[in-house]
């Protein structure tokens, strides 16, 4: 954003794979879906972007450093809305809603997936996961997709369907998919925000029109139950789940009502935790920040600027520190922390360049300089 990167002047030297493509043009091209910020096996960041009929997918060239291998191109053909999990074994899971078919004839609609292994390799082949309507007809008006990974490693796939309805499919022991499940829940408006705890159990929470549902599983790998309904109505889109303490879940969600954001805890009283958000997702993390266990808060306010938000963890009755970054951004920051365990924000700038700023040694989360990718 301010000043030009290490990977930016090997680039002079050697074309990357965007410039190849086109990719590399003066002005960027346009972020649909995401980004994603995720840590490697290894300690090293990699962000995901979703543009036009591809994926964009940068390394970071050491745990911590400042340069980025990248941006490689992962076509992702007919691909409308893309998200990004990762699992304990820190593959990155990627998981699509794929249209096919053209011109006046009919359209299918499925959600296809693919994995990253390891960082910085090449993706697996894309395989569908299917589509939870039976009837071809139907199949376009299946949601975006949301997902999770357990601590074995299986991977949970969540689709708001026609009905209101939220489809779970997941694989079994042996990597194969089981069927469709409806969970049974009416006036959904949104996919779920999904949650592996460190005790290895799933937790969810689903935006309905008169509140939130929660979920659970009981003991790891176990089907889900139903938890307590919450009493605020999110703004669809904008829920997001953190484990707090071991656990314990928190959801972060912006009330659809009042507009500010509020913590919740399924079985506790929705907390105010003030904020002006705009329409998009909060991200949330926990670091050590001053010696405390600390929840650290993303999102874009109603002025289009990334803020960020502290308080100690499950603390928030005490207030939350907002921090005004002034800087300028499209979509939803996301948040992850480095090979050092600094926090890292990740945005798309005002342009449609990626823009990132680390955590600063000193008192409280304090970020650098921003700059491009």
């Amino acid at each position: 954003m301010r000043a030009g990167t290490a990977r930016e002047n090997a680039r002079r030297q050697q074309p990357s794979d965007a410039e190849a493509t086109g990719l590399g043009a003066r002005r960027p091209p346009a972020v649909l879906c995401g980004p994603w910020l995720l840590s490697g096996h290894d300690g090293r960041l990699l962000v995901y972007a979703q543009v036009d009929q591809a994926v964009l997918r940068w390394t970071e060239d050491r745990p911590g450093g400042s340069a980025w291998h990248g941006p490689d191109v992962l076509p992702l053909k007919g691909v409308t809305d893309l998200t990004v999990v990762q699992g304990r074994n820190r593959y990155a899971h990627l998981i699509g809603r794929r249209v096919r078919g053209a011109g006046d004839g009919p359209r299918t609609v499925d959600l296809c997936y693919a994995i990253q292994y390891q960082t910085g390799r090449p993706l697996s082949e894309w395989r569908s996961v299917g589509n939870p309507h039976a009837k071809r007809e139907r199949t376009p008006l299946m949601g975006a997709p949301a997902a999770a990974v357990d601590a074995a490693g299986t991977l949970h796939v969540f689709a708001h369907t026609a009905e209101g309805r939220v489809a779970i499919r997941r694989e079994d022991s042996q990597g194969r998919w089981e069927p469709w499940r409806d969970l049974k829940i009416s006036a959904a408006l949104d996919a779920p925000a999904a949650v592996t705890t460190a005790t290895g159990r799933l937790e969810l929470l689903v935006p309905t029109r008169t509140g939130a549902l929660t979920w659970y599983q009981p003991q790891p790998g176990a089907d889900l139950e139903r938890g307590h309904d919450v009493a605020v109505v999110p703004l669809p889109g904008s829920a997001t789940g953190v484990e707090t303490s071991r656990g314990r879940v928190t959801y972060f969600l912006t009330d659809a009502i009042g507009g500010g954001i509020v913590a919740v805890r399924p079985g506790e009283w929705p907390v105010p935790v003030g904020g002006t958000p705009g329409d998009g997702r909060h991200a949330a993390l926990t670091a050590t920040v001053d010696g405390y266990l600390c929840t650290v808060l993303a999102h874009r306010d109603i002025e289009g600027r990334v803020v960020l938000g502290v308080c100690v963890a499950e603390d928030e009755r005490n207030g939350v520190w907002w921090i005004d970054t002034g800087v300028g951004c499209l979509g939803d920051p996301v948040l992850a922390r480095d090979g050092h365990g600094r926090v890292v924000v990740l945005a798309v700038a005002t342009d449609g360049a990626l823009m990132l700023a680390r955590q600063e040694d000193g008192p409280g989360v304090t970020l650098g300089t921003w700059s491009r990718l």
